[in-house]
Parts: C-alpha cells; sequence; structure tokens
C-alpha cells in the first residue's frame, strides 16, 4: 500500500552543516517524498537560512515547503516574504504563531496563526497550499483541551488546505483528534508527524519541551537501556515503525517525518513500511 510521505529540514547554522545537509537530502530523495518542509526560527530568526534552503531543494528538482512564522511581523514583512517565496517558486507554506522569545511581549500585527492563514489567503487566493500545525496531545500552552481545538478549528476555517501534528506516540490520541475536529467542521486531511527515537536525552527534551507524550513503558525502557546507543535505535525503529503500521492501516492521508537532519533512521523505517 502506497502512502504520501514528506521530510521536515532545519536550516543549518554553519557552513559545515549546510554541506553535511546536501548529502542528507540527496539520500532521503531515494523515498520520493512529495515535498521537504524547512523551519523557522523564533521572531524571523532564521528566516535567510529558511528561504536558502528552500531555495536549494528546489532547485535540487523537489517541492518544498518554507515554514512561516508571525511571531513579531507585520503585514508589511509578511507581505514581502510572500513576495520572496512567490518569486522562488514556493507554492506550499506551513503558516505557525511561532515560539515566542523568552521575555517577548506579544508583538507584532498577528496575534494567532489563524490570523496569518486569513491574511496569507487575502493577499494571495489559491497561490499557496497552507498546511497549519495541530497538537493531538494539546498545544503545551493552551488554556485547555477545548480551547486548543478551536484554536485549530479556527486555523482551518480561516483557510488551511491540510495539517502537520506534533509527533506523538499515542494514536489513540492522534485518531480522536481527527474525530474531534471534523465533528466541528474541521475535516481537512490531518497528516501525522512522526519523530524517529534515536537518542533518549534528546528524546525527553524535546518532548518535555513541546508537550509531546512518552508512554511510560517507552520512557522507562529507554531509561534501562543507558548509553547503549544501538539499543536505543533498534528500540526505536521497533516502536516508530509499528506506529506508521497502525495509522497506515487506519487510512491515514500520509506521514511527515521530523528527520533532525539526519537519514538513516526515516530511511529505515520506510523501508521496513515498503512505502518506497
Amino acid at each position: 500500500m502506497t502512502l504520501p510521505i514528506s521530510l521536515e529540514f532545519f536550516p543549518p547554522k554553519t557552513p559545515e552543516g549546510a554541506a553535511k545537509l546536501r548529502v542528507t537530502r540527496q539520500s532521503l530523495y531515494a523515498l520520493k517524498p512529495d515535498f521537504c518542509s524547512v523551519t523557522f526560527g523564533a521572531g524571523g530568526s532564521t528566516q535567510d537560512g529558511t528561504f536558502g534552503t528552500v531555495g536549494e531543494i528546489l532547485a535540487e528538482g523537489v517541492d518544498a515547503a518554507s515554514h512561516f512564522s508571525c511571531v513579531g511581523a507585520t503585514k508589511a514583512t509578511v507581505r514581502e516574504q510572500l513576495g520572496i517565496l512567490q518569486k522562488m517558486g514556493v507554492r506550499r507554506l506551513v503558516a505557525l504563531r511561532g515560539d515566542l522569545p523568552s521575555g517577548y511581549g506579544a508583538g507584532g500585527e498577528f496575534h494567532y496563526a489563524s490570523d496569518l492563514v486569513a491574511f496569507i489567503r487575502a493577499e494571495t487566493g489559491d497561490t499557496f497550499h497552507i498546511e497549519v500545525a495541530s497538537y493531538p496531545e494539546i498545544h503545551p500552552q493552551a488554556k485547555s483541551a477545548d480551547a486548543d481545538l478551536q484554536a485549530y478549528v479556527t486555523k482551518v476555517k480561516a483557510g488551511a488546505n491540510s495539517s502537520i501534528t506534533q509527533y506523538f506516540f499515542n494514536s489513540d490520541a492522534y485518531f480522536r483528534f481527527v474525530d474531534d475536529a471534523a465533528r466541528l467542521g474541521a475535516d481537512v486531511p490531518v497528516v501525522p508527524g512522526i519523530m524517529p527515537i534515536t537518542s533518549s536525552t534528546q528524546l525527553m527534551r524535546f518532548s518535555d519541551a513541546c508537550g509531546a507524550e512518552i508512554p511510560r513503558w517507552i520512557r522507562l525502557r529507554l531509561q534501562a537501556f543507558g548509553d547503549d546507543v544501538d539499543s536505543i535505535k533498534s528500540f526505536g525503529l521497533d516502536v516508530i515503525t509499528d506506529l506508521c503500521d497502525q495509522l497506515r492501516t487506519a487510512g491515514v492521508p500520509g506521514i511527515h517525518f521530523y528527520t533532525m537532519n539526519q537519514a538513516a533512521a526515516t530511511t529505515e523505517i520506510v523501508r521496513r513500511l515498503q512505502l518506497a
């Protein structure tokens, strides 16, 4: 059974990192991704890196999606950036509010991602396929589960075409979120975001920061492996392949891999699933 896949990268901060990512991308292109997305820093801190990496991916013959954050942005700056992306040939955006830097006030003319989605639609019509973020286990800054779900519905009704979820390990959370959103009229495709497990400490740190729940049995197994990197990677491949298989069997619209600019784990998961 074929299933569309997409890949996420972050913009490198050094020439060495950029060279390494080019090699990683060439390896991952063998998986025939529908598109590759590139993340965007808070307050536009990595805009140049994002646009530069997006431009490279397009030049390599692969569809590229730029993350687009509105923290601290004005309508004028967003309008200018949209013009740049259009000229580059970008046709897909991942529209986000973005993370608020420490000590940062509200700022800017966009308070929510839904404001950004509505503005992009008003300015550019159907030029862009707009992805938004979704949180099956609830955004860590949400006031409540209902408030978070309503915020998502508002983004969809503002003009989003589809969404990519925060990564998760509990498929029930994903299925419930999709059902709840559809019941409120937000029935666009919800693509599960998948984080390969390659490092125990990295996973714990990321998950604590973004509110992703690591099931107790996974956390305890990872802790039991200690510094045994090979066992962690082997266990991680088994867990994530099984999760992806559950999602595929249930008929998800695609799978989005958070590659962390690495090729090996994503490649092996896709090979095991026989998706490429």
